[in-house]
């Protein structure tokens, strides 16, 4: 599978034997290329996609199980999530996939780098440790910071928002809500500095939820992208969003065919 309409097209001719392959080819729809890779269809992929497997289900399955985890389970921020999203960020790069790479890179850093922050072992409230409070971990400072961390995250994940509306609504609403779960428990982190546990407990539970959300969400895809490798018949919609774009990889196609006959 390539990234272009018509991809491939395969005619030999053997003069020894006198034998001649009839050309043939194989078409891939925008909307299908677009759901296997969640990327703009473009001519300059190659054949790289026949070559390869599809590694975007493997980042989903990655960021979908991270997503459930709780702050406790360390293990598993390192060694599912951003295990999996690294192993396909460079899959993606190496097929020339480049959105479905950066996605994949920035939630492989940022959820590991969220469970360092969980690491007992590393006693990051150290510095602020008290009598009352031995371990700092409910210090005015230590969650300040924490809370600072995300907010500049969630700004982060905001910005790749904006592309996702080139994509599809599932993949937009991904990034959409895990924006806004990272922003809520940011506020969460604050109300604990503050010392109102009740209201951050609530926010907690807020963002504990949006993050459930966009874990069943990444599945979804991750289902819908599975289905279609192995050829099964599952006409689950994603909403696609292409359409709502000016066209570009007609262009680039002529750009690269005008390259080849030059």
């Amino acid at each position: 599978m390539t990234a272009t309409d018509s991809t491939t097209t395969n005619g030999v001719d053997d003069q020894e034997k006198g034998l001649h392959q009839t050309p043939t080819t194989v078409t891939i729809p925008s909307e299908l290329f677009e759901k296997l890779y969640l990327a703009p269809k473009v001519s300059h992929v190659g054949d790289y996609n026949r070559r390869f497997a599809n590694p975007t289900a493997l980042g989903f399955v990655g960021h979908g199980r991270v997503s459930l985890t709780t702050p406790n389970d360390s293990g598993i921020f390192f060694f599912v999530g951003p295990l999996l999203l690294i192993f396909a960020m460079v899959f993606e790069w190496i097929m020339g996939n480049f959105f479905p790479m950066m996605a994949e890179g920035l939630f492989s850093v940022f959820f590991a780098s969220f469970g360092m922050l969980q690491l007992p072992t590393l006693q990051l409230g150290a510095p602020y440790a008290t009598p009352s409070d031995p371990t700092g971990l409910s210090s005015p400072e230590y969650n300040s910071v924490i809370a600072m961390y995300l907010i500049v995250w969630g700004f982060a994940l905001f910005s790749f928002f904006i592309f996702t509306c080139r994509i599809n609504v599932v993949f937009a609403a991904i990034f959409l809500l895990v924006s806004v779960a990272v922003w809520v428990l940011s506020g969460a982190f604050f109300q604990t500095s503050w010392g109102h546990q009740e209201a951050a407990t609530k926010l907690m539970k807020v963002g504990g939820a949006l993050l459930f959300v966009v874990a069943v969400l990444g599945w979804y895809v991750c289902v819908i992208i599975m289905a279609a490798e192995m050829r099964i018949t599952v006409k689950l919609p994603v909403g696609d969003l292409d359409h709502l774009w000016h066209k570009t990889d007609i262009e680039l196609a002529e750009t690269e065919r005008r390259e080849h006959s030059d």
